[in-house]
């Protein structure tokens, strides 16, 4: 009979972990039933991942659409772009699907700024106009492409990535499907520069190899 070798149990034990990663992590659980339309009216006396599921009985085709994404976004803001997004309020047959759709305005050179979504993937396709995308990965490479009408981009869970609209005159326009009910969204510079409480400058100054100066400067424009 064959013994193995007290020295293979580490080796065994990564393998059985790696074999059971697939199944462990997930960007949302699964629905325990076919739809749970999100009751976003009745007040909530509990807290839980998702809303709380309507009676079966009093479920509509209306709760599985939304116009929310036909509408123009306002770009007027210091990126120059905008986000509209479903939600269990605008699309309650969303809810616990595992799923969020988004749609991005781009002023002309209008930019998504260096951000992150924790809990979701996401792929981006170009309606209109001219979009240069890219994401930057654990190895600091970045990978980039510039989006015209009809192509697609997938920008992996967790990592930093930016969407920058490159024509100076006339705006873009994108559609997103992220990989989860509630992605989450951190804009880099802002959670650096204008978090609450104030990051401690010294933090910023060595992290970032900037002057005072220069600090001030950042905070003051993204309102810090």
């Amino acid at each position: 009979m064959y013994i193995m070798s007290p020295k293979s149990f580490p080796l065994l034990f990564l393998i059985l972990i790696l074999a059971l990663l697939p199944g462990v992590v997930k960007p949302d659980p699964d629905p325990l039933q076919d739809y749970c339309i999100g009751d976003t009216i009745k007040p909530q006396s509990f807290f839980a991942n998702g809303a709380p599921c309507l009676d079966p009985s009093l479920v509509l085709p209306s709760h599985f659409t939304t116009s929310a994404l036909t509408e123009q976004g306002n770009t007027a803001n210091m990126f120059g772009f905008n986000l509209t997004l479903t939600s269990t309020v605008n699309l309650p047959g969303a809810n616990t699907q595992g799923l969020t759709m988004a749609r991005v305005n781009l002023a002309a050179n209008g930019i998504v700024p260096l951000h992150s979504h924790p809990r979701a993937s996401e792929v981006t396709i170009c309606l209109q106009g001219s979009i240069l995308v890219g994401f930057v990965n654990t190895s600091n490479y970045l990978y980039t492409q510039n989006l015209r009408q009809g192509d697609s981009f997938v920008f992996p869970k967790g990592l930093i990535h930016f969407l920058y609209n490159v024509d100076a005159m006339n705006p873009a326009l994108a559609v997103s499907g992220l990989s989860s009910q509630n992605p989450g969204a951190q804009i880099a510079s802002l959670a650096a520069f204008a978090s609450k409480p104030a990051i401690p400058d010294d933090v910023l100054k060595k992290s970032f190899q900037i002057s005072g100066q220069d600090m001030a400067t950042i905070r003051k424009h993204l309102g810090g």
